[in-house]
């Protein structure tokens, strides 16, 4: 029995350990009872100098009724990405954004368990969003300004801490210093040519025009003209004018839902991938372009052939590099990092004060699926930023279809607090985390092992544990 519950206690350790979060747990008394290394870097403290001591002993600036954790223990109800600015004995200020969940086993609070992100990063990230916000702003008042083949965006622009999204990152940053084709696939509002415009103004070509075009923006009878340009009289109105391959010479042509091109369209950009030669329309002339070409779905791109609406053979031109951008759903430990940013961005806008999001309010936000990805993210909170007066967003002030939106994830319906008790609760615990990470992978064992920092016999048997396999 012993050997058991020191091996449950061991395992709850190594799940604890592969989280990239600070991590606090004290008990009921206040006092110090795990406190990983990520914490500790955050806090500015040794572990050693925590551990065992009264919360209120090493953070002496805290008091009942500031401390989350505290205030967790006293109502039984958590906090959701609270913002906290403490010091600890030793005089460090410390900037925390913090999840708080108290330990509730056969209805008694037992102590707290906290996650904190450096909120450093969060403030870095909104000051990084204030300035692209200005610059797109002045880009509106004088676009004499800036010239017009200027991209907006960097890589540095991305706002995330998914590990997925950063190795995205990565592999664009790698393949912009090519000239091969690339193929971005991402829902809506994932944001595809944020990532492009990152691609292009990381490239040799930086000098060069950015030029973007929607596909599904433009009526079919005019997409071969804006592509290849036309010469006057060619058709009715026609007039002397550059197609797009031409704009984009020495750079870098965008082309979001390439699969809304009508069929012989597509046969037609085929040809001029393959040899670089434009025709305008009307004209027998060729023009010999320098194009790196990225195009863009926001549905898987196979699929897309199923349904006939993209060339087998233009896909197989088109991807010689592929990127897929993970939707907001699967990157909810952003979820923090966005909401802080935009309400900075719309604070800077509306001249508003607004600090926090309601622990109801955040905990709906978490809960959702976000069709409309980052994009529906950040309407959401300019709907709530226009609709609250006071400094901190409810519920009430957020799209009616958050507050009844009610489907829950497995994941995120696992809760320390339970009527089962501890021990069930860190077996639900663990298995969500097992199960999510394991689906992230595609079911691979080895990956799975790997991003769980658990050797593969130890994953094996919790699979078979959980009745996963």
């Amino acid at each position: 029995m012993f050997a058991a519950h020191a091996d449950t206690n061991e395992m709850l350790k190594a799940i604890l350990r592969s989280i990239d979060e600070g991590i606090h747990v004290i008990d009921k008394d206040g006092r110090t009872i795990y406190y990983n290394e990520i914490a500790a870097d955050h806090d500015g403290m040794e572990a050693s100098e925590v551990l065992g001591k009264p919360l209120l002993n090493v953070f002496p600036s805290l008091s009942s009724e500031t401390s989350t954790m505290l205030k967790v223990i006293k109502t039984g109800q958590p906090l959701f990405n609270h913002h906290q600015t403490y010091r600890n004995i030793k005089g460090k200020l410390i900037d925390t954004v913090n999840t708080t969940i108290p330990i509730i086993a056969n209805g008694d609070i037992h102590g707290a368990v906290e996650i904190a992100k450096d909120y450093s990063r969060v403030k870095d990230l909104s000051n990084k969003l204030i300035e692209l916000q200005t610059k797109m702003d002045k880009r509106g008042e004088k676009p004499q300004s800036i010239s017009k083949y200027n991209t907006i965006y960097q890589f540095n622009d991305i706002i995330t801490a998914d590990p997925t999204m950063n190795k995205v990152i990565q592999q664009a940053k790698k393949i912009s210093k090519t000239t091969s084709p690339i193929m971005v696939y991402g829902e809506t509002g994932t944001g595809k040519e944020l990532l492009v415009q990152g691609v292009h103004h990381h490239s040799s070509r930086s000098h060069g025009p950015f030029i973007s075009q929607n596909c599904a923006a433009i009526p079919p009878s005019l997409l071969e003209s804006m592509l290849f340009g036309s010469t006057k009289g060619s058709f009715t109105g026609a007039e002397n004018k550059e197609g797009l391959f031409e704009l984009a010479h020495g750079g870098t042509l965008f082309l979001d839902e390439i699969h809304t091109l009508p069929f012989d369209l597509q046969a037609k950009l085929l040809r001029v991938l393959e040899d670089g030669v434009v025709r305008r329309i009307g004209s027998h002339k060729a023009v010999q372009t320098d194009v790196r070409i990225i195009t863009a779905t926001n549905e898987p791109p196979k699929q897309l052939i199923e349904k006939e609406l993209l060339r087998k053979d233009l896909y197989y031109r088109l991807n010689v590099v592929a990127l897929s951008i993970p939707p907001l759903r699967e990157r909810l430990s952003d979820l923090p990092l966005l909401t802080e940013a935009f309400i900075q961005l719309f604070n800077h806008r509306f001249h508003l004060n607004v600090q926090e999001i309601e622990p109801k309010a955040m905990k709906s936000l978490h809960e959702y699926d976000w069709p409309g990805n980052i994009r529906e993210l950040r309407h959401a909170i300019e709907s709530a930023m226009n609709m609250t007066d006071s400094n901190t967003l409810l519920l009430e002030h957020f799209p009616v279809y958050l507050a009844e939106h009610e489907t829950l994830s497995n994941y995120r319906h696992a809760s320390i607090a339970t009527e089962q008790g501890l021990k069930k609760a860190v077996e639900d615990f663990e298995k969500s985390v097992v199960i999510d990470m394991f689906n992230k992978e595609n079911q691979n064992i080895l990956r799975t092992a790997k991003k769980l920092k658990i050797p593969r016999q130890t994953l094996q048997y919790k699979l078979q544990k959980y009745q996963i396999l």
